[in-house]
């Protein structure tokens, strides 16, 4: 077996290593590919599917799909495009994401992927859930009306924390984050410097008292735009 191949993102081709995944190939080889659910510190889930390309025609979820040689992949073209625009605005308005009001604007990577896909205006109509906030925690609270249900602090506080303190209860509309305690975050031993904070893509994980000490209009990406770094940023 080649221990490295060719692979073809756009008509770009890049060298990568037998069976790493293509979003990890692109990202390496600075090619952006929009994504939610993947981090790079976290085994790969393929829950969101914001990543999905074309795979010699044929739509795969990039972060669990191992590149072969000689794929030849789209990353960028009108149906992509708007497969993703629709699957962020239906992660908008199945919570409540109120961006101008809310700590996390300006680093929250659901914002930022919208901003990057150019939505301005969901096209279909907000649910408006009723969702509860946890703030039974010391120190971390827990806001249930952000959780876009990525599975990322799931994956870390299993991986990186070694516990176990959130799972993704129940299925389809009724899926929602569970905590490892009889009622509340607070009775979890989450601890405040566990990994499972640092990789929530939106604001459903908060540390309280730290709110605003970056002024809005300093933060990640209101100085520039999710993907910024990649050479395949248009």
């Amino acid at each position: 077996m080649k221990e490295e191949i060719t692979i073809t993102i756009d008509g770009v081709e890049i060298k990568t290593k037998t069976g790493e995944f293509i979003l990890r190939a692109a990202l390496n080889a600075g090619i952006y590919i929009p994504h939610l659910c993947f981090h790079p510190d976290l085994p790969p889930h393929g829950s969101c599917r914001v990543c999905t390309v074309k795979v010699n025609g044929r739509h795969m979820a990039s972060c669990t799909t191992p590149a072969e040689d000689g794929m030849v992949i789209t990353s960028d073209d009108a149906e992509l495009l708007d497969l993703r625009k629709a699957v962020i605005e239906m992660l908008f308005v199945e919570g409540n994401h109120f961006c101008m009001f809310c700590e996390m604007s300006g680093k929250c990577e659901l914002q930022a992927v919208a901003y990057r896909l150019g939505i301005l205006v969901p096209r279909y109509p907000n649910l408006f859930p009723q969702r509860e906030v946890d703030a039974s925690h010391p120190d971390v609270m827990l806001d249930h009306n952000r959780c876009i249900l990525c599975g990322r602090c799931v994956r870390a506080s299993d991986e990186k924390d070694g516990k176990h303190v959130f799972e993704l209860m129940e299925r389809g509309a009724k899926t929602r984050l569970g905590v490892d305690a009889e009622n509340n975050l607070g009775e979890t031993n989450l601890s405040i410097d566990d990994k499972a904070l640092d990789v929530c893509p939106v604001g459903a994980l908060l540390i309280k008292d730290t709110a605003y000490r970056i002024p809005i209009g300093e933060r990640q990406y209101d100085k520039t735009p999710v993907g910024s770094q990649h050479k395949g940023n248009k």
